[in-house]
């Protein structure tokens, strides 16, 4: 699988740990940034990855901030993307069977590395089940045509 992966500071280390970790179960992994612990900006990490998955060149998008909130919200602006904080492995198991995300959203400063890696590949192993629940993200999806 293809996966985009972006941070801030505050998630830099944890951005660090999941790619190492994606790259070693065999996805290609693109990283947007950040590339260091000095301080700088969510929105543009979020959006970067967003982008990415948005377009179509990534399959699934990773996305780091301090507590996963305004990194996801910031990914949530872009038409397309339908991003998930994931605390634990049922949020990501969820976040994808019915809701079809796209984007996982951690937080570095409340996530292990080992509580995001479980969540993670629960994630990318989960479908999206469909059925009644396509209703729903086809609305979410004519949201995002009304903000054009």
């Amino acid at each position: 699988m293809r996966i985009v992966i972006g941070s801030d500071h505050a998630g830099f280390d944890l951005k660090e740990a999941l790619r190492q970790w994606l790259h070693d179960a065999g996805h290609e992994v693109i990283d947007v940034g950040t590339d260091s612990e000095a301080s700088c900006d969510y929105p543009v990490f979020g959006a970067a990855v967003a982008r990415e998955v948005a377009s179509g060149d990534a399959d699934r998008g990773v996305a780091v901030c301090g507590s996963g909130l305004g990194i996801c919200m910031a990914a949530n602006k872009i038409p397309g993307v339908r991003a998930a904080v994931l605390r634990t492995a049922e949020d990501a198991e969820m976040s994808r069977r019915h809701n079809d995300a796209n984007v996982a959203c951690f937080g570095g400063r409340v996530t292990a590395v080992a509580e995001a890696e479980h969540a993670l590949s629960v994630f990318l192993g989960t479908d999206f089940e469909g059925g009644r629940h396509e209703r729903r993200v086809d609305l979410l999806a004519e949201l995002d045509a009304e903000g054009r």
